[in-house]
């Protein structure tokens, strides 16, 4: 079981057409932040099969993935790491959430943040010191900041949200769309489980909000409540 017998398969499911709609959709045109990202064509659901298929793929045949040119190549690989960190101790997940940190340069879309970061970064933190989401928040790099942000859905999971709050103020001030969106959905996940809590935050961030995260954080709630914060 080697990296190049899972390069294989994914060629194997290769969709060219389906490849231009998903770099399309990715935005990988100069300028966009996908630039020069290159698909395959696989669907999500071909990337989990193929993923579980190669549960004892060694570490560092996942990282030759995580370096392929292809996203379904990164993405699988990090899929693989998704899956064996659910079936490995908590000193084995911090290892792989060292590795996954330590190759963040080639998470460099959204879905790969989004899809792998609860996991392999948020969950080995729940009991650990969080000072490196904090440091990924400071840097000036859109993926590590997303990365930040978005692994503290495992805190929100486990009821706890003040790191939720502390780095959603600290990235207020970005000035991309999608550090926007990623702030306002991390806070919509803890108005589902306290909105008092939210409504706190809201009512000390409200007007420094951009307008994106604020209608992400408020999408539940009821039209009046949100034509209220709205207006503010």
């Amino acid at each position: 079981m080697t990296y190049t017998d899972v390069k294989t398969n994914l060629l194997a499911h290769a969709d060219p057409e389906r490849a231009k709609t998903l770099a399309w959709f990715f935005k990988t045109k100069p300028g966009q932040y996908g630039e020069g990202d290159q698909f395959l064509g696989l669907s999500m659901p071909q990337q989990h099969s193929i993923a579980k298929q190669y549960l004892r793929l060694p570490m560092d045949d996942v990282e030759q993935l995580l370096r392929e040119p292809f996203h379904e190549m990164r993405m699988t690989g990090l899929l693989i790491w998704v899956y064996q960190a659910r079936k490995t101790s908590s000193i084995e997940q911090e290892v792989l959430m060292d590795r996954y940190v330590a190759n963040r340069r080639y998470i460099n879309n959204w879905d790969l943040v989004d899809v792998t970061c609860p996991h392999l970064v948020g969950r080995p933190l729940l009991q650990n010191d969080r000072s490196v989401l904090y440091e990924l928040a400071q840097e000036d790099h859109l993926w590590s900041q997303r990365i930040a942000i978005v692994s503290t859905m495992a805190f929100i999971r486990a009821g706890q949200f003040a790191d939720t709050f502390a780095i959603s103020e600290a990235l207020l001030a970005h000035k991309h769309d999608l550090i926007h969106k990623a702030v306002g959905w991390m806070l919509r996940e803890v108005g589902k489980r306290n909105v008092d809590a939210l409504e706190e935050f809201l009512h000390d961030h409200v007007h420094q909000m951009p307008r994106t995260a604020l209608r992400y954080a408020i999408e539940k709630f009821e039209p009046a409540r949100r034509k209220y914060y709205l207006t503010l």
